[in-house]
């Protein structure tokens, strides 16, 4: 979603072991324990009026947060809980959701009211490539998802999702290669509210998934066509869903103002699902996205209900999932 512009609680880790391991005293066990606990934070600092938006994992324990605002990337360790810019500010562009390749090391980046995406050296932060894929002010570049042949770009404003199609090794297209591609089906737009949001591919990558921040509904959407199929979930919705993330068929999505994460399991066929529960935590301030870590995930704490100023604190919150 795009908006105008601790102490940490350290977690509990379970040891496992096998049938015919040795017997660990309990005190070492305990010991143990407490070692691995202090090893990933649940609260990681970002810097201090740095407006972030989207996240997503790299590497090993590494992560990425973009700056709405600025345009910054930062590049945090979610061990270490520590971070440095990976991408100064950049006068211009507004970074909203990005999303790790592996294929090049690189991060593809929604560039919200440009109407642009961006694709970053994930090591360098050197700009790769810049993609106009609406003019500027008439829609905003929301969210990306990467597949095997393309990256596909949702729009909170206009009824259309954006394709950049990649090459058979994942090699990036020429700057004019973006495509448009209109939602069509069972999408419902509601003008001058935030609509396309968080976005998601099937396993197979032959769907993908949206959620409207406005009606709270998900949609399976052909990527080819656009052709959008709503998602049955009983007559409940993910009202002010935001940024989404796909494990299996388990689905969750991010709801700012509720300062939650639904938690939404979904059919074999991704047609229909069920609302099973939500993830609430303290710590949870206005997420805007998700990234699954292990047995964790990783919120951002957009907190769109406060000012932007210099002086805002902002943070990374682990919670099980």
């Amino acid at each position: 979603m795009r908006a105008p512009i601790r102490l940490l609680v350290l977690p509990s880790l379970a040891l496992a072991g096998c049938a015919d391991a040795p017997t660990i005293p309990a005190s070492a066990m305990v010991q143990t324990r407490a070692s691995l606990a202090h090893a990933f934070p649940d609260v990681i600092a970002l810097p201090n009026g740095f407006s972030p938006e989207g996240i997503d994992f790299g590497r090993g324990t590494i992560f990425y947060v973009g700056s709405l605002s600025t345009g910054a990337i930062f590049r945090g360790d979610a061990r270490t809980g520590t971070g440095t810019l990976l991408v100064p500010a950049q006068p211009g562009r507004e970074h909203v959701g990005l999303k790790y390749d592996i294929r090049g090391d690189r991060l593809f980046v929604a560039g919200g009211l440009t109407g642009q995406a961006y694709v970053y050296d994930a090591s360098t932060g050197h700009t790769l490539g810049t993609y106009q894929l609406t003019p500027p002010g008439t829609g905003a570049v929301n969210d990306v998802v990467v597949l095997k042949d393309a990256a596909y770009f949702s729009d909170d404003a206009r009824p259309f999702i954006y394709r950049l199609p990649l090459g058979p090794k994942g090699e990036l297209p020429t700057a004019d290669a973006g495509q448009e591609i209109p939602l069509s089906g069972d999408f419902v737009f509601v003008p001058g509210d935030f609509n396309g949001n968080g976005i998601a591919a099937t396993p197979n990558e032959k769907q993908l998934i949206l959620v409207n921040t406005s009606t709270g509904k998900l949609y399976l959407v052909d990527p080819q066509t656009g052709h959008a199929t709503e998602i049955g979930l009983r007559g409940e919705s993910v009202r002010f869903g935001d940024g989404i993330a796909l494990v299996s068929r388990t689905l969750y999505v991010a709801q700012g103002p509720l300062d939650q994460i639904a938690v939404v399991r979904l059919s074999r066929d991704f047609t229909s699902g069920v609302v099973e529960r939500v993830i609430a935590d303290p710590n949870l301030q206005f997420p805007s996205t998700i990234a699954r870590f292990g047995s964790s995930l990783y919120a951002v704490n957009a907190r769109f209900d406060v000012e932007p100023g210099p002086d805002v604190e902002y943070q990374v919150v682990r919670v099980p999932r």
